[in-house]
């Protein structure tokens, strides 16, 4: 027996299904139907969508650059983006705020408390959910649950390709990924991201002349005025400041916690 319950979070609807499982069914154990925190992003007051984790940066750019070569093979394609992107590694000039989720916890009455950086970043990263993968076992933001009421805010600051590309590769080691003294991270429940410098979502011209290995990045300007993000792999062009803020135990999905997918307790699943 089932039924749909619709949930409504300033003017977006979710459809949540529950299901009543009948004990015959022993595919879907109890107990794994998890309230999940989810996050919502706005710009200029204007609700944009809802997801669990967005990237801005280098996953920004490395998706625009996939998704204009959308006849190329998915594998050869992102392996193709990655690649030009680190080529043409670059830094965005930003202003992050964000509000701690331990200044919240002891009374919902208090005034979120901000702070905020300045500065030049290669990638920023917002994360609600772990986001395991093959790839990287323990997730990209292998700090946060998915649901403790708050989410990942991982920036990693202006460095040299060599220590960016460390970086990447640290995200699939079981320990230590986010062990650089160029990344930071934050558990938030809200993060304003302002880009400073008027940066475009365009691939620069082949012509365009390509950095140093050892040399850290500096802004490229152009006449462009939108910036791309990866919001749950999706592509988003937002031309303004954005507003992300965490919404706990939003919706209903089937799933385990980190913890509890590496247990050794089987339970006859199919």
């Amino acid at each position: 027996m089932s039924h749909t319950a619709a949930v409504t979070e300033r003017g977006a609807t979710f459809f949540l299904i529950e299901s009543e499982l009948e004990p015959e069914y022993p595919c879907l154990c109890p107990g794994h139907v998890l309230l999940v925190d989810m996050c919502s992003f706005w710009s200029l007051g204007q609700l944009v969508r809802y997801g669990f984790s967005a990237m801005f940066g280098f996953g920004g750019r490395s998706l625009a650059c996939a998704e204009k070569r959308r006849w190329m093979p998915s594998s050869q394609r992102r392996d193709y983006a990655v690649v030009k992107t680190l080529a043409r590694l670059r830094a965005e000039d930003c202003e992050v705020s964000y509000c701690s989720s331990v200044s919240l916890a002891g009374s919902e009455e208090e005034a979120e408390s901000w702070t905020t950086n300045q500065g030049l970043y290669l990638n920023i990263s917002v994360m609600s959910i772990p986001g395991l993968s093959q790839h990287t076992p323990r997730g990209l933001a292998p700090n946060t649950r998915l649901a403790n009421g708050s989410a990942a805010l991982i920036s990693v600051s202006n460095t040299s390709r060599t220590q960016f590309i460390k970086h990447l590769k640290r995200l699939g080691a079981p320990t230590g990924q986010l062990d650089f003294p160029f990344v930071e991270s934050h558990a938030v429940t809200a993060v304003k991201i302002q880009p400073r410098a008027v940066i475009g979502s365009e691939e620069e011209s082949e012509e365009e002349p390509i950095q140093s290995e050892s040399s850290t990045f500096t802004t490229a300007q152009s006449q462009k005025s939108t910036f791309p993000w990866n919001i749950d792999g999706e592509l988003v062009h937002l031309r303004h400041e954005v507003l992300i803020r965490v919404h706990p135990r939003l919706i209903s999905l089937f799933g385990q916690q980190v913890e509890q997918a590496e247990s050794s307790v089987s339970c006859g699943c199919i």
